[in-house]
């Protein structure tokens, strides 16, 4: 018996082959519950929803009709939504001098706006079903803790996601509702990969984190399931599923050009 049988789950920003989404997809359909994937492509979230057994729906996370469709819909096909997740997010690296107006109203669609459709768009969902409650769940970033160089905008849209978690932990835990976000750091995924092709660059990382190691996918994806369970009774939490970092902060800008200058040097050889 899955430790999420009997239970359902959204799961939105698992459009992109092996991204966090789509890992938490596949545990959550392992643990037993009934799952819809949703994002931007269709393509891979039908074949992800094959995969699994389960549903899948085109929904623009920016788009305020298109969430609260996204909501309509998987308590029709499923019959209630026990867990909402949002994966979906753009790492966005630009010095706060040279960030473009279009990338902050993008980021701010992404990560501010787009975070408030789809929580008031679940609450509401998970407040009027009955029995009322549900797990909401945001992913969020390390970065919000253990600060890092040229991510002033993403940094502050996301820590905008983190406040408004709690205020829906706050106003709508006597509804049965847990709301939580959890924090990866630097992970391994199709959106970070080829920064991992970068020499140096992972060992600027690596003595930053206690447990030796940084977090995979599996780390976060499993964090989400705990909070989804009946086991977690916990609310307006930021877990950090990162071994860790936050106790040591994140490299700098300078730190990271040292590493992979030396790295560069030693491939010159």
């Amino acid at each position: 018996m899955g430790r999420l049988a009997g239970k359902t789950a959204v799961i939105l920003g698992a459009a992109s082959e092996g991204n966090m989404g789509q890992v938490i997809a596949r545990l959550f359909a392992k643990e037993g519950a009934k799952v819809m994937v949703s994002g931007r492509n269709e393509e891979p979230l039908a074949k992800l929803a094959d995969e699994i057994g389960g549903h899948y729906a085109l929904c623009d996370i920016t788009d305020h009709g298109q969430v609260h469709g996204l909501a309509s819909e998987a308590a029709a096909k499923m019959g209630r939504v026990d867990s909402a997740i949002n994966a979906s997010g753009w790492g966005l690296l630009s010095n706060l001098l040279d960030t473009s107006e279009e990338d902050l109203d993008k980021i701010t669609a992404l990560q501010f706006k787009g975070v408030h459709h789809f929580l008031q768009a679940f609450v509401a969902a998970m407040k009027d079903q009955t029995p009322q409650g549900g797990s909401i769940i945001c992913l969020s970033s390390a970065t919000t803790k253990a600060l890092i160089n040229n991510h002033a905008a993403y940094i502050g849209t996301k820590r905008a996601g983190e406040a408004m978690i709690e205020c829906v932990a706050n106003d709508f835990g006597q509804f049965g509702i847990k709301a939580n976000t959890v924090s990866p750091a630097f992970t391994e995924s199709p959106m970070t990969a080829e920064s991992f092709q970068v020499p140096g660059l992972v060992d600027a990382f690596l003595p930053k984190y206690p447990l030796g190691r940084l977090n995979t996918c599996d780390d976060v994806a499993n964090a989400c399931l705990w909070l989804s369970s009946d086991e977690a009774f916990v609310t307006g939490q930021n877990i950090q599923p990162n071994g860790g970092l936050t106790l040591r902060g994140n490299p700098q800008a300078g730190d990271i050009e040292a590493s992979v200058g030396a790295a560069m040097a030693k491939l010159q050889e």
